[in-house]
């Protein structure tokens, strides 16, 4: 990222008169009056870097960070080892984009085509894209690389993040493809007899997105959906939460065609938001129809390893109506951030923090369980599950989210008056658990008295 450097007046009438304009209103001459300003935006006065700062710090302070986090919902609060910040805050890493002259950036590359490597481990597929700007953009750009002239009907299913489904069904819309939503199960699943009958009518039938867990925290019973999908000549297209591929069948185990998901968990802090990345994973059959940048290792002239970009399916490369994507920009500092957060946790270290967010999270079901909220005890999750407050309970979500306000605890996400999306995490302790725990059963018993 460059600095801004202002002209002075003496260099911008020089700029000027080597184009052949003597003042900056005859460079936009050309303009149509109606959309010109007759006088400069309403712009306060500058202020010192002082000043900025304090107004910067002052606005900052409005912000409610919570010393304990028990939500999720596409954003995961996780350990992130000193190392991983070491790494990511050199200087020569200081860059949200893939060079554009590879021959000068051999290291960035480098750290590229790891990182394009470690998620293809992680989701056992064959190819990977450089990562895009977040999740959902990665299930957008997912979709349509399934789409033809005869196949362009997109199903989503209902169990999936309603914010990715949001962006998927805007992408689709924009280039003319139809969406379709799956129906979900009285248990949060997606409904697959239903799936099965709706393929068997679509004939534009492209694709399934489908997340695994889904947005309910369940691990979806993917195999058979695979099977009808495939059946149907359409692809499988799977949202992952990375984290719980270090314990879960693989997309690529699935048989599914194209692997995407949300990265903020490998590595990434929470950041009121971002910035996060969009991994984005395919068979080597759908290769050339990866969105943005791959980097690909070769030797140069002398015999020496070296990185380039290749397979670049987009408008600036390539003649506009084959490209696949405008996508050119990527979030390479964070995939960056993500390749040394794998390289330093190791696959034995994937695999623990796995266990522990599990073993956590079932011991918060447990516990929530004891204290008087309803939970599915047949249905399996990873690290996210739903609660229900019991029918006649005067209690609602707002009432429970309030008294561990007061605790300084963030609770599970509001889905509606009786329903709540928790999350744990290996960061959360089994003190923060049982605080949670006790503070829900003096709710509902309070209610009962």
């Amino acid at each position: 990222m460059g600095s801004y450097v202002p002209g002075t007046e003496k260099e911008r009438q020089e700029m000027l008169q080597t184009i052949g304009c003597n003042t900056v209103e005859e460079l936009f001459a050309g303009l149509p009056e109606q959309i010109r300003l007759s006088e400069g935006p309403d712009l306060p006065e500058g202020k010192s870097e002082q000043e900025v700062m304090s107004i910067m710090e002052e606005a900052a302070g409005e912000n409610r960070v919570y010393k304990t986090c028990f939500r999720g919902a596409g954003a995961y609060r996780h350990y992130i080892p000193a190392i991983v910040r070491s790494i990511v805050g050199k200087e020569v890493f200081k860059t949200a984009y893939t060079p554009y002259q590879p021959e000068l950036s051999q290291g960035i590359l480098q750290s590229i085509f790891e990182y394009q490597t470690m998620i293809c481990r992680l989701t056992g597929m064959d190819v990977s894209n450089a990562s895009v700007y977040d999740g959902a953009t990665a299930a957008a750009e997912g979709v349509l690389m399934c789409k033809d002239r005869k196949k362009d009907v997109v199903f989503i299913s209902g169990t999936v993040d309603p914010k990715v489904k949001a962006v998927v069904e805007t992408y689709c819309d924009g280039q003319n493809v139809k969406t379709v939503t799956v129906p979900v199960t009285g248990n949060g699943m997606t409904d697959i007899h239903e799936l099965k009958e709706m393929v068997e009518r679509e004939s534009g039938f492209a694709c399934l997105y489908v997340e695994q867990p889904n947005y309910f925290g369940i691990i979806e019973n993917i195999g058979p959906m695979e099977e009808i999908v495939h059946g149907a000549k359409g692809k499988l297209v799977m949202g992952c939460e990375p984290v719980s591929l270090a314990m879960l069948k693989t997309p690529g185990e699935y048989g599914a065609d194209v692997a995407v998901g949300e990265g903020q968990p490998l590595g990434l802090p929470l950041s009121f938001g971002g910035p996060y990345l969009g991994f984005m994973a395919a068979k080597k059959d759908m290769m050339r129809k990866l969105p943005g940048r791959m980097v690909g290792e070769t030797k140069d002239a002398d015999g020496n390893k070296a990185y380039v970009l290749t397979l670049q399916a987009r408008e600036q490369h390539i003649r506009r109506e084959k490209a696949g994507s405008n996508i050119c920009s990527n979030q390479a500092h964070c995939a960056l951030t993500a390749g040394a957060y794998m390289a330093a946790m190791g696959t034995e270290g994937m695999k623990k923090v796995a266990g522990h967010c599990t073993a956590k999270a079932h011991y918060l079901a447990e516990k929530l369980t004891e204290a008087g909220l309803e939970t599915d005890a047949d249905t399996p999750f990873f690290n996210e599950f739903v609660t229900k407050i019991p029918e006649g309970s005067s209690v609602t979500c707002s009432d429970i989210l309030k008294a561990l306000d007061e605790k300084d605890i963030l609770g599970g996400l509001e889905l509606d008056d009786r329903s709540l999306l928790w999350c744990a995490t290996e960061v959360n302790t089994e003190e923060e658990i049982r605080t949670v725990a006790d503070t829900v059963k003096q709710m509902m018993g309070k209610a009962g008295e």
